[in-house]
């Protein structure tokens, strides 16, 4: 599933050919996404200026014009690119917005439509939707106290806690593997066992990671691609996810796996100890 780093290089690439244009056209396929296209939409985003394209963990949300916000989700597979209309439509397509005076569409793909594409309520508000689902905020707006507050009071282990949306937004698997190794600690830690020390270098390591993987413009797995269509290049830096029986970078110890939180989980025996 992109993480925060691929859907941030996603509206990083989209949002200079959206922002300011006008929704010309709109087609949507027959097959319903995770959640369907409501017919009634097409009169609402069709002639609208896009206003803005920002994200929020792994949500992207275009504010139009008229006070409504299409709200996107790149699901498990999701691509979100801007292209040139003639650029043959390829197969697992289910919205492509046409934008007028540019010859571009927008166009979301999607090959197991567990994305979605979909429209804020009338006079809806991205902070209030936000507040809805429950999102926790960001890594980087994190202060080392909110870490100590949300640690202190579980007993889930480190990598239940960072894939929780509703703790922080946008970290999935890749990127807790990857944030526990960059600071010394067991995926398997419980929250409540952390020292002062360690909370700080959590708090430090994860917007590290993060930064670092959005530099190469994210991770490429199977199907994710940016905003204009290219494939992401951390993947070739990682440290310890995917990397089961292979040295550890920093120690050289072998790299061993687990499943913790229903996720195989990643980690050096030897740098990060139980």
């Amino acid at each position: 599933m992109p993480e925060l780093p691929e859907v941030e290089t996603v509206v990083r690439e989209i949002r200079p050919g959206l922002s300011g244009r006008v929704v010309s056209t709109v087609r949507v396929s027959k097959q319903a996404l995770r959640r369907a296209w409501l017919p009634k939409w097409k009169s609402a985003v069709l002639g609208q200026r896009v206003e803005k394209v920002l994200r929020h963990g792994k949500w992207i949300f275009m504010p139009l014009a008229n006070g409504r916000v299409v709200v996107i989700h790149l699901g498990m597979t999701g691509q979100l690119t801007v292209v040139p209309a003639a650029t043959p439509v390829a197969s697992h397509t289910h919205v492509v917005l046409g934008l007028d005076g540019t010859g571009t569409e927008l166009r979301f793909r999607d090959i197991r439509r567990f994305g979605s594409v979909s429209l804020l309520a009338p006079n809806g508000s991205i902070e209030q939707y936000l507040e809805e689902i429950g999102l926790g905020p960001e890594p980087f707006h994190a202060e080392p106290s909110y870490w100590r507050e949300q640690l202190a009071k579980t007993r889930r282990n480190l990598k239940a806690l960072l894939l929780d949306q509703r703790v922080i937004a946008g970290v999935g698997n890749i990127y807790a593997d990857e944030s526990c190794f960059a600071s010394r600690l067991h995926p398997a830690r419980l929250g409540n066992s952390l020292t002062t020390r360690e909370i700080g270098r959590l708090a430090d390591a994860v917007p590290a990671v993060l930064n670092r993987a959005i530099d190469k413009r994210g991770s490429t797995i199977r199907d994710y691609v940016g905003g204009s269509g290219l494939r992401g290049g951390f993947q070739d830096e990682f440290c310890v996810y995917g990397r089961t029986g292979q040295p550890c970078p920093r120690c050289g110890k072998v790299i061993q796996r687990m499943r913790l939180a229903g996720r195989s989980t990643h980690y050096c025996p030897r740098c990060q100890k139980a």
